[in-house]
């Protein structure tokens, strides 16, 4: 029978995907067709959250580390990022279309700071809830149960929304629906049973910064190898933006079926990336992962055709769910536990720093060398940091070791 706090886990996470899966997903869209965003502006809805991110995860640390019970932090950052939904739902009425584009980037900004906070915390409190020789089992269960979540719910916005691609109104029901199941997973976080004496956990809390951490080689290796995979993966995200919208001419039912294809396939595999893990280890399998990732970008701009496209996008699904899975539980592994609070937060700090520019050079990319090249140099990068794994795991991941 599985422990309370991680059924209660499941539920707060699938609320969340939900939520995400009635905004995020279809933030682009909606700043292209509906508030008519320029290329820059599009690339700035992937660069400015991390960009917040980066300036806020040292005092979202600080906070975390004098929490007495994360929780209470976590559903509140929940609650104020939920929030901006409803502003989205009304910024429609200022008089411009630029006015309502930049008021638009400007709430996705604001609303980093609050996801900040959550995040750190919710990765904090996750840590010390789930025994370390559950993780793995855990984490697959739990990744496969919000990607059928996400899977339903995409799948219901693409009927539902067909014929309503370019209506500020049905858009407008999406971001409200959102901060409702926003409130609900706000809710379920409370729900947790947390032992206090975690929250002190073995971390001093006056220390602002711990920087023995790189003294660890395993961790430091894992960690450049970690930021320069999520700068090749993350470049090509507002390019894809892009090309699905403006050059395939993809419309909110189609961006969908791109997405319930890809949570498809991740749903079908986590098992398997689990198994592979756990007879190899998690760093030989990630290469494997990343160099699937690096065909993505190529085979997309090979077609226009739509049914292509989302042949595409849900093979990518199966090297996204062993990305999903093992990048976290690496980080957990290669964190050394009496500092894990401040690997953790290193980790996000400089991942944030590469999920902003990676996007912009993305942008800058496109629009020297144009769409296609620009997809090209990027899988060549996703296939380097794919190599770049491989050097870890030559250097520290030949024995096999179980998913943690």
């Amino acid at each position: 029978m599985r422990p309370y706090n991680e059924k209660i886990s499941i539920y707060n996470g699938m609320a969340s995907t939900v939520a995400m899966n009635f905004s995020n997903n279809f933030f682009p869209i909606f700043a292209i067709t509906i508030l008519n965003a320029t290329n820059y502006q599009v690339g700035l809805i992937s660069s400015l959250p991390p960009l917040v991110a980066l300036l806020m995860t040292i005092p979202a640390a600080i906070l975390v580390n004098r929490a007495h019970e994360y929780k209470k932090l976590v559903s509140l950052s929940i609650v104020l990022a939920r929030v901006m939904f409803l502003l989205i739902v009304v910024l429609v009425y200022l008089p411009t279309e630029s006015m309502q584009a930049w008021a638009f980037l400007g709430i996705i900004a604001f609303m980093s700071i609050p996801n900040t906070v959550a995040n750190i915390g919710w990765q904090t409190l996750i840590s010390g809830m789930i025994n370390e020789s559950r993780r793995g089992e855990f984490f697959s269960d739990r990744n496969r149960l919000l990607t059928m979540v996400g899977l339903v719910s995409t799948l219901l916005i693409g009927i539902v929304m067909k014929d309503f691609s370019e209506n500020t109104t049905a858009y407008q029901v999406l971001f409200a629906i959102a901060f409702g199941f926003g409130l609900v997973e706000a809710f379920l976080m409370m729900k947790h049973k947390e032992n206090p004496s975690i929250a002190e956990g073995p971390v001093l809390k006056k220390k602002l910064m711990d920087w023995s951490i790189f003294k660890h080689s395993n961790y430091v290796w894992f960690l450049v190898a970690a930021l320069f995979f999520n700068f090749a993966w993350q470049m090509a995200w507002g390019i894809f933006n892009i090309y699905h919208v403006r050059v395939v001419g993809a419309t909110i039912f189609w961006i969908s079926m791109f997405s319930a294809g890809n949570m498809l396939m991740q749903i079908l595999t986590f098992p398997l990336w689990k198994k592979w893990a756990e007879r190899k280890s998690n760093v030989r399998v990630f290469v494997w992962a990343a160099i699937g990732m690096a065909t993505t970008p190529f085979l997309t701009v090979l077609s226009t055709n739509l049914y292509y496209l989302t042949a595409v996008q849900t093979i990518s699904g199966f090297f996204l769910s062993g990305v999903v899975l093992l990048l976290f539980n690496l980080l957990l592994e290669q964190s050394p536990e009496a500092t894990r609070t401040y690997c953790i937060t290193t980790y996000n700090v400089l991942l944030a720093f590469m999920a902003f520019l990676a996007p912009q050079v993305g942008i800058w990319l496109l629009n020297i060398w144009g769409v296609e090249n620009a997809m090209y140099l990027n899988s060549g990068l996703r296939l380097l940091s794919a190599a770049l794994f491989y050097a870890v795991y030559v250097r520290y991941g030949r024995t096999p070791k179980n998913i943690s």
